[in-house]
C-alpha cells in the first residue's frame, strides 16, 4: 500500500458529473481510472496528523469560484484553465503549511486545470482541442471542498472530504 496522499480540490456535483463525461468521451479507456479531479498537491505523507489538522481549519471557509477561462492543448492531451485569486491565495497558504514535506512538483505555482485528455498523439489532442473551443464561452464552477486521497500507482482511492462551509 502507498503511504502517499494527493489533495484536490472538491467541484460541486454538477461540473463533476460534466467534466467526467468530458474524460469519457475523450480519454483513451485503457488510462481512465480516475473522475475529474483539480489537483493541488500531488505527495505529500499519508497519515500526518499536521497535514489532516490544516485542512481541517482551511475548510472553515465558503465555497470557491472559479472561473472555466480556456482549454488548453498540452500537446499529449487537452484540460481547461481555471483561473481564481482566491484559489491562488488558499494554495500559497497550504504550501507555507505543508513545506516539510513538498517535493518539487508542489513548491510550483499552481497552474489549476482539469484534463479531460491525456496519454493521446498529438494530432488527436489538436482534434478535441479544436472541437471543444468551437463552442466554448467562459463560464465558472463552484469548489465546495478538499479531498484526500490515497495514491494506488495508477488509481486513487479516496480519504477524506473537508467540505467548505456553506
Amino acid at each position: 500500500m502507498s503511504s502517499i496522499q494527493i489533495i484536490t480540490l472538491q467541484m460541486e456535483e454538477a461540473y463533476q458529473v460534466h467534466f467526467n463525461a468530458l474524460r469519457q468521451r475523450y480519454f483513451p479507456a485503457h488510462a481512465n481510472y480516475l473522475d475529474a479531479h483539480i489537483t493541488l498537491f500531488h505527495h505529500l505523507p499519508l497519515g500526518e496528523p499536521a497535514i489532516t489538522a490544516t485542512l481541517q481549519d482551511v475548510s472553515q471557509r465558503s465555497p470557491l469560484i472559479l472561473t472555466v477561462a480556456g482549454i488548453v492543448n498540452f500537446g499529449k492531451g487537452v484540460a481547461y484553465r481555471l483561473v481564481s485569486d482566491e484559489l491562488q491565495i488558499l494554495h500559497q497558504q497550504l504550501q507555507t503549511a505543508f513545506d516539510p514535506w513538498l517535493i518539487k512538483q508542489d513548491r510550483q505555482p499552481l497552474r489549476p486545470h482539469i484534463t479531460v485528455q491525456n496519454k493521446v498523439t498529438s494530432f488527436k489532442a489538436q482534434y478535441v482541442h479544436q472541437t471543444l473551443l468551437q463552442d466554448f464561452v467562459p463560464f465558472e464552477i463552484r469548489a465546495t471542498g478538499l479531498q484526500t486521497w490515497r495514491y494506488l500507482h495508477g488509481p486513487w482511492k479516496e480519504l477524506t472530504v473537508f467540505p467548505f462551509h456553506q
